[in-house]
């Protein structure tokens, strides 16, 4: 299981909590258990997602909701939950995984889109609200990435997965440590002055 391999390369410097984070009571699950082990939470990283990618008038209401509920209510609920203890210390670092698809437009990513982008509207607003406050909230939106995910489109629509490396110059997805060490910045002191920002990390696809 992924929590033993973490727990095998990271000591015992980790929490395991299984929650519905598109809930208030999902998020307020995880904030208890991070702070049972850790005692306080500085740094959030919303990486709870997963759309369903298909033509727009091909989704139904339960998978319109499902890529809503995944990508965008986990931010909200998980930033409201983990804000008040950053607030306490006046130090923070929320960083949301958003997606490059926003900028660039993709195919069949429509109603995706819609829940990334709001992602990094929330990104802007929270920012701009906390910035006096010691917390800084910044996007990073990657492109296509090598993960189990990529490798089932490819596998399952070889077009569409060429669609979506055809508008990347570097002619090849992202690795996830090229995305990891973006967000591993952001989580640090010395971003202190980086906030409100979305941050693609996407070899090109978008520019400026």
């Amino acid at each position: 299981m992924l929590c033993e391999r973490l727990a095998a390369k990271h000591a015992d410097a980790i929490a395991v909590h299984a929650a519905d984070l598109s809930e208030e009571q999902g998020a307020q699950g995880l904030h208890r258990a991070a702070v049972e082990r850790f005692g306080s939470v500085q740094i959030l990283v919303n990486c709870a997602g997963g759309g369903v990618i298909r033509p727009f008038l091909e989704h139904t209401p339960e998978t319109l909701k499902a890529t809503i509920d995944r990508n965008l209510w986990t931010a909200l609920w998980c930033s409201r939950v983990f804000l008040p203890d950053m607030l306490a210390r006046q130090y923070g670092r929320i960083i949301n995984i958003g997606a490059d698809s926003v900028r660039n437009g993709l195919p069949d990513h429509a109603a995706y889109n819609a829940a990334k982008g709001g992602m990094h509207g929330l990104t802007t607003g929270l920012a701009r609200e906390f910035a006096r406050q010691g917390v800084t909230v910044n996007t990073v939106a990657p492109c296509a990435v090598n993960t189990e995910v990529w490798v089932r489109i490819k596998n399952a629509n070889p077009e569409l997965a060429q669609r979506f490396l055809d508008v990347i110059p570097m002619g090849r997805v992202g690795e996830i440590e090229e995305v990891a060490s973006m967000v591993g910045y952001l989580a640090q002191p010395e971003a202190a002055f980086v906030t409100g920002q979305v941050i693609s990390v996407n070899g090109g696809s978008t520019m400026l």
